[in-house]
């Protein structure tokens, strides 16, 4: 990409600023919201082939989830700072700042996937015998988590190319990259897992293997669409050096999202724990959950990924209006999202476990009630998320850690091990949704405060 092309896309106002909301949230968003449902798709996909294998192999692929949700959490957390200050720059049309920030956000993926590489290769093995004794699931979990982390590149490259796009407002491009690698991946899991077609038969590590090639495709097509498409931004890495202080920019709301992120890593290792104390079924079914309630939230978050960019510019461009009519538009739809999930929760719990995971009757025995316990969460789960984003979004992404802290370690931990202790496994169910509780009240807070600090002066700063 020239330079010419960045001073061309100055010229002409970004649809951020002038586009109505309520048609600039849904094209922003709706790309986003499909992929992720898809990506969702395989996730379940992928965990329907394990428990086909047994459901040592379903939970050790379960008790994994805290890494892949931790390398998420750094790819994603690392993203929405080059987000937001990608758009911000955009907004004040300030375009050197906007490639500094893409330029660097790329140099600190490949840090990232390079120390999980080395982690992951040398302590997959101490992270599964730390959890259980099983040398069935030891196994599975090791040639699983060892896979995924070396080959970690796919999934931190992918996310910060997405980013780029999302800041400059062109999800549709997310949408083709990570529907395309989510099919590739759907494709190969059963072909990998099973030996089909003359493959060998892999097993688990067919799963993980099958997971990186589809984020592999996913990011050479992200990295095409930026290249060609992205006129507003130019990433030519020619010459470059990392900037400190974009880099700490970056991370001033990155590290917030990262920490926020991670607690839930260090959240679903404690609660394995706990259920652990139970029996390995009962961490299979929490790790089921995770799988299921993705379905739900992944629409949400596609949502958030369309929301922040345009709360981000819009602040850059101090448009109060455009900031508030964005907020109320996004909780709307996410709590009818929710609320849908939650039916669906409510009313089929015994389907989904006993059709998508080939459930045994000890396991949809602790499982049902376990969804339905948990889905009551749905209720407030909704309006925390996009308000967590706003946060982010306006550069105050500490608070977003604050509530995901109390919610998280504060109330779930505590509590979780708390009712097991007294009250049995059934109890530790009702751990999340009296941490939705706390959260909602700390989020509404929090949010009248920014509310009152930084967006209501806007409307001063912009008359000047």
């Amino acid at each position: 990409m020239s330079e010419n092309h960045t001073t061309e896309a100055s010229v002409a106002e970004n649809k951020m600023g002038v586009m109505p909301i309520p048609k600039l949230l849904i094209t922003m968003s709706l790309p986003m919201m499909l992929s992720m449902l898809v990506q969702a798709l395989y996730n379940i996909v992928d965990s329907m082939f394990v428990a086909q294998l047994s459901e040592d192999a379903l939970t050790a692929v379960s008790l994994a989830f805290p890494i892949q949700t931790l390398m998420i959490a750094i790819s994603s957390g690392t993203g929405v700072g080059i987000n937001a200050l990608l758009s911000r720059n955009l907004g004040e049309k300030n375009f050197e700042g906007a490639n500094n920030a893409a330029k660097n956000g790329l140099f600190l993926s490949i840090v990232s996937c390079i120390i999980f590489a080395i982690v992951g290769g040398l302590g997959s093995h101490l992270f599964f015998t730390l959890q259980t004794d099983n040398p069935t699931i030891i196994k599975y979990g090791t040639e699983y988590m060892t896979i995924i982390t070396v080959c970690s590149a796919g999934i931190f490259l992918q996310i910060t190319f997405e980013r780029l796009m999302q800041s400059t407002g062109k999800t549709i491009y997310n949408m083709i990259t990570q529907g395309t690698g989510a099919i590739i991946n759907i494709i190969l899991d059963p072909i990998m897992i099973f030996g089909l077609f003359g493959f060998p038969r892999l097993e688990v590590a067919g799963a993980a293997i099958a997971t990186i090639c589809g984020q592999v495709v996913a990011v050479i097509m992200s990295f095409y669409f930026n290249h060609k498409k992205n006129k507003e931004i130019n990433i030519n890495i020619r010459g470059f050096r990392p900037h400190l202080h974009t880099i700490a920019v970056i991370y001033e709301v990155g590290i917030p999202s990262i920490i926020m992120q991670a607690i839930g890593s260090v959240m679903t290792f404690g609660m394995n724990k706990i259920l652990l104390m139970f029996s390995s079924t009962a961490a299979a079914v929490f790790g089921v959950y995770f799988k299921l309630q993705s379905f739900i939230f992944m629409p949400v978050f596609g949502l958030n990924n369309g929301m922040i960019p345009i709360i981000a510019y819009n602040y850059g461009a101090k448009s109060k209006k455009r900031i508030t009519q964005t907020t109320r538009l996004s909780v709307i739809i996410a709590v009818l999202i929710m609320v849908v999930g939650l039916i669906i929760f409510q009313a089929a719990p015994a389907f989904l476990l006993k059709n998508l995971f080939d459930a045994s009757e000890h396991m949809l025995e602790i499982g049902v009630p376990a969804l339905q316990i948990i889905s009551l969460s749905f209720l407030f789960a909704g309006y925390n998320i996009i308000v967590g984003s706003v946060f982010q979004a306006l550069g105050n992404g500490v608070y977003s850690l604050l509530v995901s802290a109390a919610r998280q370690l504060v109330v779930i931990l505590p509590v979780a091990y708390l009712f097991a202790k007294i009250f049995g496994l059934h109890m530790v169910w009702w751990s999340i949704p009296l941490a939705e509780i706390v959260s909602l009240l700390m989020s509404t807070v929090l949010l009248k405060r920014i509310y009152r600090l930084k967006v209501k002066p806007l409307e001063q700063e912009a008359a000047l």
